[in-house]
């Protein structure tokens, strides 16, 4: 592990950023001050997810080795390890896909975990499993099981469609199959469960609202009467709190006071809460703008930029060539959920202040990259 592991800091590793953290977060060159969030990029399980990889590449070197989906979500890190021969399968697969793998191949299931039945089928072809689900998802998959056994319905703070809502809500089915959830995007959705536990809702328009994102014979008149709220891990922890109230007051409200029937466990993850806390102290500062390095399809990435958004201009860039000129950048548009190019984004004045952070799942030399492209286009020396 450990050739593996210089092997990872050879691809991702910067000396640049590393000094700016040493001399407290901040770097001037010329008119040009950089400014880092203190936590920022990799966490702990995407290290390890990634050293998995790498690791899996040099102990079957000669075997054909699958991916489910993305090992994290950053296109630069996936196209590294597809250019070491590592393919990538569809995060959830066909049939066909799973027909088409052989006993000696070898699967790597990501970060973010997998459904259940999809690694109950690899494991049917008889497929050497390299897991890499970071240990706090499997918390989670520890909460919402403990609620199957118990006949709790899990409502899931998260994105229906995301690989990891998507794991944790195969696990909510418990070991029988016979376990209940349901998933929630945001409050505005929270606020419809609500006003159904409260006796007010409309069945059909229930139903039809949460359509893709509910187990196989949900009820709610049945499946709402106990419920445990859990988590996508990587959503915003003020807003998953949020709907955890709204939830328990809403049993309160039916149950004549009692929460007996309302459970939640704090399940967001650590790296996600530590990358948002600082975020928050970096907007203390004094920025002009506020740069967010990342995938476009990264959760946790997307929330830094639904904070920084709330305080001043900022730009989600998936690497150093979206700052394509001192005029124009190209940036991913959260609200729209698409790729843009933006005029005038880069202020014209003499001394300049940027903020930079980056999710959990960003490599720094990525950072590295961005910051060596803004002295560029201020015309400092690095």
């Amino acid at each position: 592990m450990s050739r593996v592991q210089a092997e990872v800091e050879s691809h991702y590793r910067s000396q640049l950023v590393e000094t700016i953290r040493g001399g407290g977060g901040v770097m001037r060159r010329g008119n040009t001050v950089v400014r880092l969030a203190k936590q920022f990029g990799f966490c702990y399980g995407v290290e390890r997810a990634i050293d998995l990889a790498y690791a899996a590449r040099k102990v079957f070197p000669d075997k054909r080795i699958s991916l489910l989906g993305e090992i994290i979500h950053n296109p630069d890190v996936n196209a590294q390890l597809s250019s070491m021969g590592i393919r990538h399968l569809a995060a959830h697969p066909a049939d066909a896909d799973i027909e088409e793998l052989q006993a000696e191949d070898v699967v790597i299931v990501p970060a973010f975990g997998a459904e259940v039945d999809t690694v109950a089928a690899i494991k049917a072809r008889g497929c050497q499993i390299v897991d890499t689900t970071c240990g706090d998802v499997m918390s989670v998959w520890k909460r919402v099981r403990q609620n199957a056994n118990e006949q709790v319905t899990s409502v899931i703070h998260g994105k229906a469609s995301h690989e990891e809502t998507r794991a944790t809500a195969s696990r909510a089915l418990g070991p029988k199959g016979d376990g209940h959830y349901l998933v929630v995007l945001d409050t505005k959705e929270t606020e419809m469960v609500c006003d159904y536990i409260r006796g007010k809702g409309d069945k059909n328009a229930f139903l039809t609202r949460f359509w893709n994102a509910h187990s196989k014979g949900f009820d709610p008149d049945v499946h709402l009467r106990r419920i445990g709220v859990a988590n996508q891990t990587t959503m915003l922890r003020s807003e998953t709190e949020q709907i955890q109230g709204m939830l328990r007051q809403a049993i309160a409200d039916r149950d004549s006071g009692s929460t007996e029937n309302f459970r939640y466990f704090d399940t967001i993850c650590g790296a996600t809460q530590e990358r948002q806390d600082a975020l928050f102290g970096l907007l203390d500062e004094s920025l002009d703008l506020l740069l967010v390095v990342g995938g476009y399809n990264s959760s946790n990435t997307t929330h830094l930029v639904e904070i920084g958004e709330k305080k001043l201009p900022t730009w989600f860039i998936r690497n150093a060539s979206c700052l394509l000129s001192g005029d124009e950048i190209k940036h991913f548009d959260i609200h729209q959920k698409l790729e843009v190019i933006t005029r005038g984004w880069l202020p014209q004045k003499e001394l300049l202040t940027v903020g930079i952070t980056a999710g959990a799942s960003c490599p720094n030399n990525l950072i590295e990259d961005s910051i060596k492209r803004i002295l560029e286009l201020r015309g400092e020396t690095e």
